[in-house]
């Protein structure tokens, strides 16, 4: 529980920090200036679809082929995640989807407000 309040202090804290000094070009939103720009809703919407998927995909791969299974690194990757019991499932499966919108927001973010003062797209 630990490092998911970690987590999302931390990106938190950088989103807040990038939304303070760049403003709207943070989430995307068009400055008129022609410059690059990322919208941050479908980036998160398509980066937690992405790893919940994957999830999943690995998930149905370990049961199929457990002398391949990778359901140890998980354990590490994914703060309560316990093999085959239904909670750890869902809790992987939540991990997965917020991971997702971390990405966005960080990577999102900084990519919006470097580019926003960068070189024009």
């Amino acid at each position: 529980m630990m490092p998911l309040i970690y987590f999302t202090a931390i990106a938190a804290i950088l989103f807040l920090a990038l939304r303070m000094t760049c403003g709207a070009c943070v989430m995307g939103a068009e400055t008129g200036t022609g410059r690059a720009r990322l919208p941050i809703m479908p980036l998160g919407w398509a980066l937690s679809l992405f790893l919940v998927l994957t999830y999943l995909v690995c998930v149905i791969f370990d049961l199929i082929f457990p002398g391949y299974a990778m359901y140890q690194t998980w354990a590490g990757l994914l703060p309560g995640f316990v093999w085959l019991t239904p909670t750890g499932f869902l809790i992987g499966l939540a991990e997965s989807f917020l991971y997702g919108w971390y990405a966005a927001l960080i990577f999102g973010g900084l990519f919006n407000a470097i580019a926003s003062n960068g070189v024009k797209a």
